[in-house]
C-alpha cells in the first residue's frame, strides 16, 4: 500500500505530536518523524504545514541564531494547538479503531 496518501491525511497530527516532545526547526522537525517511523516524509511537506499550522494559530515561533549558518527559525505548541492535537487524538484513535475492526471483519 502507498503510504503517502495517508501520510497526506495525518501529517498535521504527526507534527504537533512531535512538537508536543519540545519545539524544533523545520529540518529537526522532519528527522523526527522519520526517526519515529515515518520515513517517506517529505522536506516540503512538513515546512508547508508547519507554515500552515503557524498561520491557524496553532503555533509559535521564535528565530535562534546559529552557530552552524543562518539563524533558524523553531516552532512551539500552543495552548492552541494542544487543544487541536488532543481533538485530533480523538478523532484518530476512533478512526484507527474502526478501521482496525472493519479490517478484522473482512480478513
Amino acid at each position: 500500500m502507498d503510504t503517502s496518501q495517508l501520510l497526506k491525511g495525518v501529517l498535521d497530527i504527526a507534527v504537533l505530536a512531535v512538537l508536543r516532545e519540545g519545539d524544533g526547526y523545520g529540518y529537526d522537525v522532519v528527522r523526527r518523524l522519520r526517526t519515529a517511523g515515518l520515513d517517506d516524509v517529505g522536506d516540503a511537506s512538513v515546512y508547508g504545514t508547519l507554515r500552515r499550522l503557524y498561520t491557524a494559530g496553532a503555533l509559535t515561533s521564535y528565530v535562534q541564531p546559529s552557530d552552524e549558518g543562518p539563524h533558524r527559525k523553531y516552532y512551539a505548541l500552543n495552548a492552541t494547538g494542544r487543544d487541536l492535537l488532543e481533538r485530533s487524538t480523538k478523532t484518530w484513535d476512533h478512526f484507527a479503531d474502526t478501521m482496525s475492526a472493519l479490517l478484522r471483519e473482512t480478513a
